[in-house]
């Protein structure tokens, strides 16, 4: 044969239909079984009819990349198939003379089925009285690729690959159509991007980084016939063992081939052959716990973009699909964080007493308008490796229990599956928003005692937690101060269930047996302890409800992304219930209260910041009166803590950002912070805002109409 130029590759010499037909006979006779079972055109024609539109189109499992908001800079992979698809045009020739000699050195002669194959098969086969030779050309061994990867069920993997007779001529068939389909170049780039090499390198850009740590478009003659020579049998061929004997004996024979077919001049192939096996080994990340350890703390942010990515019904009908798309769908995703605000946020969670903490900080930053998160920053390490980890804190999981300290990777923020942290008085602002949104008024006065007891929620009694509290108070002295008989009073004038259902609107969720009861349309009237906190909820939840406030009233569903590229480049899309067609990384908007009940909301919440509303008076004193002057610039926001302490929030905002930060011990709610902790996330909160603002113009907050003002 001589040793054409690739672009002549597809001129295959003519063959007679007859031939081709003859071979499958031959096979026939070859395969005992297939003679006996009667297999012909009519037995196979209908496995073809149904295989041959998967062949035509089919591609195999591709790696996911995710990247950093630069779009360059990859922080992870996912997949169960190490795999890039590559173009022939960036392969270098090496590779593709290098599996046609090892492979099928008859390709660009035969049309699917290489008779001359089958009759070697059927000496060799009737010699040994079994299967010792297959007789596969490059399609057909295509064909049983094709057909294990766009299988959907393990029954259809095992007849795609199983070693028996009715496969194999099956296989024969739908070789001979699919070369009528495809070119000799298409059928070759869809092989090399489907054939397994072994240590997780599927097609031939993995192979190349994992051996060689290049590209495809630089593979040499030398590296080429090496990997060619391991499709045959990764493991027994396998060059990263100690002992590369078998490994070198497999590439000097592709070489030797490639000289045969004049791919390489016979000098050449003898210099090539006298080199040793040079290996440059890569080893590829997936998950999100190979994210470099220089930005250990992204991992709880990547894996927050897989349990969102697991709720989106653009990626499949349910969660195993999702995440089966994301492992083998060649998706580009680029994360919505902000490496200035990341930064921020992991520098001020924490500082006291690092990882080393059964109790945890945490901060999440949203970008209002966009529900963007910007930051996830907790003290802890995301790591699977839990043996340094000390016993659990929670006396009822048993000494074998671990820690969630120093490693973990446990969704502490969010976004899982972990109900969150009672958030106390944060909740506040829910009663306070429906309030205003139905009519009431920032001057609406109360004389709130030290005790109140409620008609509504059968003679409740709740009380302030100070009694510097009691007296005549408005929104912005009762939000300022946390006043809790205020806020239960102005829960019975509305209706107890217009805050818990904006909660809800807000993004909140209810992930435990008795706040799912509380918050049943039927009891939520009855719900007074709603505006106190009681509830669990992520500081997740809770910057993305407050971003919508400070948007105006304008809630944005939170999104871990700015970008989703199909492998194809394509932005990925979703279809709305109204039949619209949008990406699916785009912002997903509405407006819940209107944008003066916002307004009004965020300038009763500058009283517990130490900020001066617009248009009111805070009643002398606040709960957080160190953050305006932290922050250096208009913000509002709210404290929380719970009985006795067992957890302490502060959740605050700017025009640009808000954010939620935590303490708490996750093993063991009953763990009490103590009231010393909770000046810990009003300090995360205000520190992480100053720093990822810095350098940034100061934007002032729109103050409420004179209306809703009172």
């Amino acid at each position: 044969m001589s040793n054409r130029p690739l672009a002549s590759a597809g001129r295959a010499i003519p063959l007679l239909r007859a031939g081709l037909i003859a071979g499958i006979v031959v096979a026939a006779a070859a395969y005992p079984l297939a003679a006996v079972t009667g297999i012909g055109a009519k037995a196979t024609a209908h496995a073809v009819e149904q295989k041959t539109s998967i062949l035509k189109t089919a591609l195999p499992a591709e790696t996911s990349y995710l990247y950093a908001p630069d779009g360059k800079t990859v922080l992870t992979m996912f997949y169960e198939e190490y795999r890039q698809y590559t173009k022939l045009s960036d392969m270098s020739p090496n590779i593709l003379q290098a599996i046609v000699a090892a492979e099928d050195n008859r390709f660009y002669q035969h049309h699917g089925v290489d008779p001359k194959g089958v009759a070697r098969a059927f000496v060799s086969n009737a010699r040994s009285g079994g299967v010792s030779q297959g007789a596969s050309t490059l399609t057909m061994q295509y064909v049983r690729m094709a057909l294990r990867d766009s299988a959907s069920t393990p029954k259809e993997v095992q007849e795609a690959t199983q070693q028996t007779s009715l496969r194999k001529v099956k296989e024969m068939r739908m070789a001979l159509d699919v070369e009528k389909e495809l070119s000799k170049e298409q059928i070759l780039e869809r092989y090399l991007n489907s054939a397994y090499f072994g240590h997780r390198a599927y097609g031939i850009y993995a192979a190349a980084q994992i051996f060689f740590s290049k590209t495809p478009a630089t593979l040499t003659p030398v590296e080429a016939a090496t990997l060619a020579g391991l499709v045959k049998s990764p493991s027994e061929y396998d060059p990263i063992t100690s002992d590369q004997k078998d490994a070198t004996g497999r590439r000097n024979y592709v070489l030797d081939r490639m000289a045969q077919l004049g791919y390489l001049s016979p000098d050449a192939a003898a210099a090539a052959k006298s080199q040793p096996i040079q290996l440059k080994l890569t080893n590829p990340p997936n998950d999100c716990a190979s994210i470099d350890e220089k930005r250990t703390s992204w991992g709880f942010y990547c894996d927050y973009l897989k349990n969102w990515w697991s709720t989106q019904p653009a990626f499949g009908e349910n969660r195993l699909e999702r995440m089966d798309k994301l492992r083998r769908g060649g998706y580009r995703i680029v994360l919505a964080i902000d490496p200035k605000v990341q930064d921020a946020a992991e520098k001020n969670v924490g500082a006291k007493d690092g990882t080393g903490s059964p109790f945890a900080n945490g901060i999440v930053v949203a970008e209002p308008g966009t529900g963007r998160i910007k930051a996830m920053a907790v003290n802890r390490n995301y790591s699977l490796d839990l043996s340094e980890n000390g016993p659990s804190s929670n006396p009822e999981a048993g000494p074998k229990t671990k820690a969630n300290y120093p490693n973990t990777v446990a969704p502490l923020l969010g976004g899982g599956s972990l109900p969150g942290y009672q958030a106390g008085s944060t909740f506040k602002m829910f009663p306070m928003l429906a309030a205003l949104n139905s009519g009431k008024t920032l001057s609406t006065e109360f004389n709130a005692p030290y005790r109140y007891r409620s008609r509504v929620y059968n003679d409740w009694q709740p009380t302030n937690a100070s009694g510097a509290m009691t007296g005549q108070q408005t929104m912005w002295s009762a939000f300022g101060k946390s006043v809790n008989t205020y806020w239960v009073w102005m829960e019975e004038q509305i209706g107890a269930e217009k805050g818990v259902r904006l909660a809800e609107q807000l993004g909140l969720r209810w992930r435990t047996d008795v706040d799912r009861e509380h918050a049943a349309p039927d009891r939520a009237s009855k719900w007074g302890a709603f505006t106190l906190g009681v509830s669990d909820a992520t500081p997740l939840e809770m910057a993305n409800a407050y971003a919508a406030i400070a948007a105006d009233g304008r809630y944005c569903e939170a999104i871990p992304v700015n970008s989703i590229l199909n492998r194809d480049g394509t932005p990925a899309m979703y279809t709305t219930i109204g039949g619209v067609q949008r990406e699916v990384a785009k912002p997903r908007c509405r407006q819940v209260v209107s944008a003066d009940a916002a307004r009004a909301a965020t300038d009763a919440a500058r009283c517990p910041t130490g900020d001066t509303p617009a248009k009111g008076s805070c009643g002398g004193w606040s709960t957080a009166d160190s953050v305006r002057g932290t922050v250096g610039r208009p913000v509002a926001g709210k404290t929380g803590t719970t009985d006795s302490t067992r957890s302490a929030w502060f959740v605050g905002y700017t025009p640009e950002l808000a954010a939620a930060s935590f303490i708490a011990d996750p093993d063991n709610p009953f763990n009490a912070v103590g009231d010393g902790m909770s000046q810990v996330p009003i300090g995360a909160v205000a520190e992480t805002l100053r720093d990822a603002l810095k350098g940034q113009p100061t934007r002032q907050f729109t103050p409420p109409s004179d209306q809703i003002v009172g």
